[in-house]
């Protein structure tokens, strides 16, 4: 890593910062848009042209609203949590290549690994500094659902690292030169698509949220900013997870296009995934919770195991082959 004077690491981690939590908010406008016309309706079209200001709307309605905290909260915890939460949604960019990382680091995907694994305590505290029986339920059933399905996500990026040879997320644009990776580990992608739809909450594994059953899950007691900090980073999430799916999967090489070309081709592929989530959304109704236990455990984790140790085994059996073949 180089070392910037501190003003200009600043202006560099604002110019990550700022056009995410922008996308952020017109993602938010993309969803109930394409949700509304699956739906045969307008969706949001009064604010602005075409509802083009919308997410402005709701932003400025949510933050002047008057903040609610209970009076048996934790009153630090309660506050500092949603600030967690969002600040770890936005520093889990720093090591993606977009075309260059804001730290390149050697380590970038246990970076990953370890900021999504520190984000399930966002969840929990959130649940327990309300002091409510319904949000602690809410935060319990969120965090093994969280803590479930990172599991299956270790195990296919331990996959993907010992195809491309390295822990950094600049060799998998190297590694995919010949062919993308979706091509030759199509089981992998598949799984690590859905694992990353309950990874972030989405439907039909909206278990987290579910409002049906638990009044909004873990964040019922929060209203106002700190639910539109929640509800920042919840998106910021999911942008990340179908970035992070771009370049496991996806990747456009720097070698093929031009640095100008490379972050449209990545944004329009992860726009592309992004509208998968939101159609699946718009079509599968919500799982059980024993269903959803039942996929990753009884499913998901023989299979990713075992496709894990073929690639282990793959580089083994080759290694003692004549060196003419």
């Amino acid at each position: 890593m180089m070392n910037y004077p501190p003003l200009i690491s600043l202006i560099m981690s604002l110019s990550y910062a700022l056009p995410i939590l922008i996308a952020v908010a017109f993602l938010t406008l993309v969803e109930r848009k394409i949700l509304s016309y699956m739906q045969a309706r307008k969706g949001p079209n009064i604010v602005g042209p075409y509802g083009l200001l919308q997410p402005m709307a709701d932003g400025v309605k949510l933050f002047i609203k008057e903040p609610i905290r209970p009076s048996t909260s934790s009153p630090s915890l309660f506050i500092m949590t949603p600030i967690l939460a969002l600040f770890l949604a936005i520093t889990i960019w720093v090591p993606l290549p977009l075309p260059f990382s804001l730290a390149d680091l050697n380590l970038g995907v246990l970076f990953l690994l370890a900021l999504s694994s520190l984000a399930v305590y966002s969840i929990l505290w959130s649940g327990w500094a309300s002091n409510s029986k319904y949000a602690l339920i809410g935060a319990l059933r969120a965090v093994a659902q969280t803590i479930s399905y990172e599991v299956t996500l270790a195990i296919i990026l331990l996959s993907i690292i010992i195809l491309s040879g390295n822990y950094s997320l600049n060799t998998l644009a190297m590694t995919q030169e010949p062919l993308y990776m979706i091509f030759s580990s199509w089981p992998l992608a598949m799984m690590w698509f859905i694992s990353t739809l309950a990874e972030t909450n989405r439907a039909p594994f909206d278990l987290t949220e579910g409002e049906s059953e638990l009044v909004s899950g873990f964040n019922v007691e929060y209203a106002a900013g700190p639910f539109a900090l929640f509800f920042l980073a919840e998106y910021a999430n999911i942008m990340l997870m179908n970035t992070l799916t771009t370049i496991l999967f996806f990747n456009p090489s720097m070698l093929n296009l031009s640095q100008e070309l490379y972050p449209l081709a990545m944004a329009t592929k992860t726009l592309l995934l992004s509208a998968g989530f939101l159609w699946i959304r718009a079509s599968y109704p919500r799982f059980r919770y024993d269903q959803l236990m039942h996929l990753l455990w009884k499913n998901f984790l023989p299979l990713t195991l075992s496709l894990c140790l073929w690639h282990i085994s793959m580089p083994i059996c080759y290694a003692g082959l004549p060196p003419n073949l």
